[in-house]
């Protein structure tokens, strides 16, 4: 009957031995996986600043650039930057289904067709004297790169 009694308490036993090492695993995955998650959403944030504007033009570049702080390192103009004609939710769709990802490149290419206002700098300069040339572009398929459902880097565009 001992024994019996023994086997009842043993996983009892066991059970409260593992609860403390299951609490301090999930805090270790917890704290491992938050910088990945928040650098993630630094990346999704900066490319929605450099590449999304609904309400972008040919003609806003020069501002558009300026008041955005779009530049390479050490304050150099940057040659040249797209602007996706879009809303956030809508490039964020390529990524969450609306998108299919190309073997050879490694991006996820949108299947509907965005328009697109590629600014180019007309002569390099550093900031602020940074002046910039627009072009729209209809049809255009977009390449991004895409980080846990986010696009986190414009790779191009293509009709």
């Amino acid at each position: 009957m001992s024994s019996f009694r023994i086997m009842k308490v043993l996983p009892f036993c066991l059970l409260v031995c593992l609860l403390p090492l299951q609490a301090t695993a999930s805090e270790f995955v917890n704290t491992t996986c938050t910088p990945e998650l928040e650098n993630t959403r630094e990346r999704y944030e900066k490319f929605k600043r450099q590449h999304v504007d609904k309400k972008m033009t040919a003609q806003k570049c020069t501002a558009v650039m300026k008041q955005k702080k779009i530049y390479d390192d050490n304050n150099v103009c940057k040659k040249t930057n797209t602007f996706i004609l879009a809303d956030a939710k809508e490039v964020q769709s390529v990524c969450k289904g609306q998108g299919i990802y190309n073997n050879e490149s490694h991006y996820t290419e949108s299947k509907k067709k965005f328009r697109i206002v590629v600014c180019t700098v007309k002569k390099q300069a550093r900031k602020p004297k940074c002046e910039y040339k627009g072009k729209c572009l209809k049809n255009r398929v977009i390449a991004v790169s895409c980080k846990d459902g986010l696009p986190v880097h414009f790779a191009g565009d293509h009709q």
